[in-house]
């Protein structure tokens, strides 16, 4: 009870379980890619196997801290570097995450060939790889525990709720990733850049978290943006097209035709055929009187030509 009473313990209890949401977001993805090259009845279950069996090697690991704590002894010395137990896991797991992204994005390059491959991967071979991948980051993930947190049952319960988390947004996460190609090829970007810093870390260069999960955090901004502009052209050119009614303008000669933007009325104009102004016969053009045009005097009244009719 004192524990739960005290606002450090909370405030321990908070940072840490961000900070292993955000150490288990590649493994997250990881898994996401790696069950994508299953079948689609096979994904759901081999996701939850490897955060499960992420969490076990968390609680393994956190349950034996003399023994974590001991894998920074080191073993041996080469060209003057000391190696140690933990040096040679993050060796292992960085070079392995390096080499696997990179796999992973030839694949994803070369079309066919790909989708060929995926079909090909067995559950027991993509089980194996989230295993070891597992274990290469909950050895991180742990080691950061204990240089932040004294008291073992905050390190338990900060690793059990992010753990659920993870768990939870699983399918969200891999079912996204998998969905958009640009996101995917981003990821395993990723992974090359985290895989790389922890081979570093086994050499002793320490990188500082925040330069490699802030360019993330920025790049996943900037996706997040291409990924709503694509979708608004998308809608554009989707959008239905609404054509204007045209007219051709006649003074004396044939114009071209003129897009004019005209009001909704429903009604469309017929253009004029071209050549018939100098051609409006008399006839077809009522005189004085109202009458169609030619001859206006009556035969035998009136006129002229009636009088000289009588004589």
């Amino acid at each position: 009870m004192e524990l739960l009473a005290s606002p450090e313990i909370w405030i321990a209890f908070a940072t840490l379980l961000l900070l292993e949401i955000v150490l288990g977001i590649d493994n997250i993805v990881f898994i996401s890619i790696l069950s994508g090259r299953l079948p689609e009845h096979q994904r759901a279950r081999a996701r939850t196997i490897g955060l499960a069996l992420a969490l076990i090697t968390r609680l393994l690991l956190l349950a034996s801290l003399s023994w974590v704590i001991g894998l920074t002894a080191p073993l041996f010395t080469v060209f003057g570097q000391e190696i140690s137990g933990r040096d040679l896991i993050l060796l292992i797991g960085g070079l392995f995450l390096v080499a696997k992204a990179t796999y992973e994005i030839h694949e994803h390059l070369e079309g066919d060939d790909h989708g060929k491959k995926g079909k090909a991967a067995s559950f027991a071979s993509v089980i194996a790889q989230i295993l070891v991948l597992d274990i290469v980051f909950s050895l991180d993930s742990v080691i950061t525990a204990v240089g932040m947190v004294d008291e073992l049952a905050v390190m338990v319960a900060a690793v059990v709720v992010a753990m659920v988390i993870m768990l939870v947004s699983a399918s969200a996460v891999s079912n996204f990733v998998n969905r958009h190609p640009t996101v995917k090829m981003l990821a395993l970007a990723f992974l090359v850049l985290i895989g790389a810093s922890l081979v570093a870390e086994g050499l002793d260069q320490h990188i500082p978290k925040g330069y490699v999960y802030g360019p993330i955090a920025f790049s996943i901004f900037v996706e997040f943006l291409n990924l709503r502009a694509r979708s608004r052209q998308k809608r554009e050119r989707s959008a239905p097209v609404h054509l204007h009614p045209t007219y051709v303008k006649n003074s004396g000669e044939q114009r071209n035709a003129v897009l004019v933007a005209a009001r909704p009325t429903g009604k469309t104009q017929v253009p004029k055929q071209p050549g018939n102004a100098g051609q409006q016969g008399r006839a077809g053009q009522p005189n004085r009187s109202g009458r169609p045009g030619g001859n206006t005097n009556r035969p035998g009244k009136g006129g002229r030509g009636g009088r000289s009719g009588r004589g």
